[in-house]
């Protein structure tokens, strides 16, 4: 184990044995807790029954993943491949919206018949459920598919409750330059030159727990941006997030995160 990981678990500790004693509380109220891919836990990640099942839990908000089909309908998976329940699979960017829907996904949390869910279907549930929705855009998208993004959240729901973040900086740098207000966040590990361009270009942060520095997350902070930490699936990751201040919590287990 590295000295800086050695530190972090030992600040965690600290932080979980001092939550204990409320002194976190009114932070709490100040951040949001995020499911990560919906309630993925104990839901199929990116699917309608993830996604309702984190409002029913208790969550602020979701977290999803979208990738574009061969036909340019915005999906959501968080990787490139659905897997099906009759042991098939296929990639997203290979085949349509018709092809992709034809049969069930794969399920093993529960007994319900899932299908791949759209990107439009996400917003709908956030806004019908009054969550905030991160919306992660993997790999480099077309100026059309970042049109249809921006559409849909426009038409559907309200930038309050709603950012953009991408590991790809093209991404945020095209968004910017074409919708200079919307919330756009960069999506990444610990410290790396792209989080530092990433603030100064006025981009809000999502990065990795324990793999970041507490500096980071202030100066970020010190300039008015919003920061996420992800992915924190246990109280003392959970406790540590706190002692940060940070905005936004991301986690697949609600058991790790306090009774709202």
């Amino acid at each position: 184990m590295n000295p800086w990981t050695m530190l972090t678990n030992f600040i965690a500790i600290f932080a979980l044995l001092f939550s204990n004693f409320g002194i976190y509380d009114k932070q709490e109220d100040k951040t949001m807790f995020i499911a990560h891919r919906g309630f993925c836990s104990q839901y199929l990640e990116n699917t309608e029954e993830a996604f309702i099942g984190a409002a029913e839990a208790g969550f602020d908000g979701c977290e999803t993943d979208v990738n574009i089909s061969k036909d340019g309908v915005l999906m959501l998976v968080h990787g490139s491949t659905y897997y099906y329940e009759d042991g098939t699979s296929m990639d997203v960017n290979e085949h349509t919206y018709a092809e992709l829907t034809s049969k069930p996904l794969k399920n093993d949390f529960t007994d319900t018949v899932l299908y791949p869910c759209t990107f439009e279907r996400y917003i709908e549930i956030l806004a019908e459920n009054d969550m905030f929705a991160f919306i992660e855009l993997k790999g480099e998208y077309p100026e059309e598919s970042l049109q249809e993004v921006v559409d849909t959240v426009e038409r559907l729901y309200t930038w309050d409750m709603c950012s953009i973040q991408s590991m790809q900086m093209p991404n945020l740098v095209k968004l910017r330059e074409k919708y200079p207000d919307i919330p756009l966040m960069y999506c990444g590990g610990g410290y790396t030159a792209e989080v530092e361009e990433a603030i100064d270009r006025g981009f809000d942060l999502d990065l990795l727990v324990y793999d970041t520095f507490p500096w980071v997350i202030h100066k970020a902070q010190r300039k008015g941006l919003r920061v996420a930490l992800w992915t924190a699936d246990d109280p003392k990751a959970v406790a540590y997030c706190l002692m940060l201040g940070v905005d936004f919590i991301e986690s697949d287990y609600l058991s790790g995160l306090p009774k709202k």
